[in-house]
């Protein structure tokens, strides 16, 4: 019987730390300024990184296809509104960083999902680095990068 009380005990234990373990690592918010790369650049590349598109006349386009956005960043001014077009065989709710709260940039949430063709626009008024996902497949991400 004692025994049986102490495998228990020990098994609690080690349930208890995994969860833990678990918890601590799948809240890290994925909002949080990145620092840039260094990129080794391949033989017959430049030696400096390319920039992310730009965005000109306070619109720009992000496609939404089967494989995930495109572009995966962009850079854009304040007050430019983006336009998420749904070209993949499936809805598309596009919403910001964390998954599935969406809290990193609450107004940043399409609420709903898009079908084919449909278009999902919203104007970014704040600047810094907004991590985005289809909330139906949260691996397909991408990040808008606003500046002044």
């Amino acid at each position: 019987m004692k025994k049986y009380l102490i495998g228990i005990i020990v098994l609690i234990i080690i349930v208890g730390g995994l969860a833990l373990w678990i918890s601590k690592n799948s809240s890290r918010p994925d909002a949080l300024p990145e620092t840039p790369s260094e990129q080794v650049p391949a033989p017959n590349q430049p030696a400096s990184p390319t920039p992310p598109p730009q965005a000109s006349d306070q619109s720009a386009v992000v496609t939404y296809a089967d494989s995930g956005y495109a572009p995966s960043i962009l850079q854009v001014k304040v007050g430019t509104t983006v336009t998420f077009k749904n070209q993949s065989s499936n809805e598309m709710w596009t919403a910001s960083a964390v998954h599935p709260t969406h809290t990193v940039y609450p107004e940043f949430d399409a609420k709903r999902g898009y079908t084919t063709g449909d278009s999902y626009s919203f104007t970014f008024t704040r600047v810094g680095s907004w991590k985005y996902h289809d909330h139906f497949l949260p691996s397909h991400t991408g990040t808008i990068v606003v500046k002044e």
